[in-house]
């Protein structure tokens, strides 16, 4: 009785007329849900048993389908349930772990892009030398880097954050995001150094490292021939689409916890479910339709899955 009473729970206010709208939101999110699963699930699974995509390249692309399926399992099974609730609510240590969950996947995917623009600026400016650089053992160690460096940074504040002071009880949003910091009632020092720490490593160098890393790339394509180029445009665009999209969505995020007083609510609720429902569906088709290797086999598949049905009927 004693652990019930000291749990601190934090009330959910950012949604707009949810009493009116509950099941619309609830048949969206359900729906992009199930997508994001599928679509996800079904290019993972291409990966994993041709053996032609077995490359470095094409690992870097399962990781980052991996890390958007586990970031929308952080948030959408909670906003489903909230948006069958009466009164939408958290406890506060939950909602800690969904804080550290949604920023080390969130981070990890400038990692993964970083990693990712260095593996294409090996294969096309160093041909000869890929298979050295690019061995087993470095790709393992980039994604082990990619997951393990944004969790020691949001550990870090998710700990002190859990030790500080509650002033308010109501989180202006939907999930737990940043807006977390709005409920204390003195932000110490301590959290916002490690925050702008933590935003330099994990996003500001790994966007800068991949911008530079392609643009290196497209001007030492342009010496080579055209159907050297037409290759690398294949294989880099999808990469700048991601890193673009999901730059754009992560600075909102970063940006509306400074202006949350001056920002209507209308309009940070319909940016936040862009946060949270646009991104993890983005990849799997942006890499199934734009990657030539993924998308063949995924003809494959769907032709495949065409004939089995008429030969059932």
């Amino acid at each position: 009785m004693e652990d019930q009473i000291n749990i601190t729970y934090i009330t959910l206010s950012g949604y707009v007329d949810l009493n009116k709208y509950r099941y619309f939101y609830f048949f969206i999110v359900l729906t992009v849900y199930v997508l994001t699963i599928c679509s996800n699930v079904t290019i993972l699974y291409l990966i994993w048993v041709h053996k032609n995509l077995h490359e470095p390249m094409y690992v870097f692309i399962a990781a980052l389908l991996l890390n958007g399926l586990l970031y929308s399992t952080n948030l959408y099974p909670k906003l489903l349930v909230d948006f069958l609730s009466e009164k939408p609510n958290i406890s506060y240590s939950a909602c800690l772990f969904q804080f550290f969950m949604f920023y080390t996947f969130g981070s990890s995917e400038f990692l993964l892009l970083g990693a990712m623009a260095f593996d294409r600026y090996v294969a096309i400016c160093k041909p000869l030398r890929y298979r050295n650089i690019m061995k087993r053992s470095t790709v393992s160690t980039l994604l082990v880097l990619a997951w393990f460096l944004p969790a020691c940074y949001l550990a870090v504040q998710a700990i002190l954050s859990s030790k500080a002071k509650l002033c308010t009880f109501k989180l202006a949003g939907i999930f737990c995001n940043n807006t977390i910091y709005a409920l204390q009632c003195v932000r110490s020092a301590t959290i916002t150094v490690m925050g702008i720490v933590a935003l330099l490593h994990v996003v500001v160098l790994p966007m800068l490292f991949t911008t530079f890393t392609y643009a290196n790339i497209f001007r030492i394509s342009q010496r080579s021939s055209k159907q050297s180029r037409k290759t690398t445009v294949e294989t880099c665009v999808p990469h700048l689409l991601v890193l673009t999209s999901y730059f754009c969505l992560m600075t909102y995020d970063v940006v509306i916890a400074r202006v949350q007083s001056d920002f209507p609510q209308i309009a940070r609720f319909i940016m936040t479910m862009q946060i949270s429902l646009y991104h993890p569906l983005f990849n799997p088709f942006i890499y199934g339709f734009k990657m030539r290797e993924i998308n063949r086999h995924l003809r494959r598949l769907f032709s495949s899955a065409k004939k089995l049905q008429t030969v059932i009927h």
